[in-house]
């Protein structure tokens, strides 16, 4: 049995520096570029403009040693675990980003509203939004 991830594609985003990407993709987040890579081109083919989609990314700049921070970088609040909030700092940095496909590229590539992880994530995972 495998237990381990592959990755099936990876993000190419104008957000170049950790201090550029908003917390939430609803604050502003840029449209990005979605590559898939090829062996996982018939995974996406049903996919199309308009649809409600959601990511799993590995947040691969994310400091996997943290258990605790302050909700929203915010040092006027209370100390919380971070699996009580959305930060990207974790044990297992995967990150969660509901979009929408804008369009489709010819080259295993599609475009999404906005998305606010860096250049270069890795996308690990898709699956169909939920409305």
């Amino acid at each position: 049995m495998d237990h381990y991830l592959k990755l099936i594609g990876k993000v190419h985003s104008e957000l170049r520096r950790l201090e550029d990407c908003p917390l939430l993709e609803h604050e502003n987040a840029p449209e990005a570029a979605i590559e898939i890579f090829e062996e996982f081109r018939d995974a996406v083919k049903n996919i199309k403009p308009g649809d409600d989609i959601i990511l799993l990314t590995w947040l691969h700049k994310a400091d996997r040693t943290i258990l605790t921070t302050r909700p929203r970088n915010n040092p006027g609040a209370a100390i919380t675990g971070v699996f009580s909030t959305r930060s990207p700092d974790r044990p297992n940095p995967i990150g969660i980003h509901f979009v929408k496909i804008v369009s489709i590229a010819e080259n295993n590539r599609f475009k999404v509203s906005g998305l606010e992880v860096l250049d270069g994530t890795p996308l690990i995972d898709i699956k169909p939004g939920l409305r």
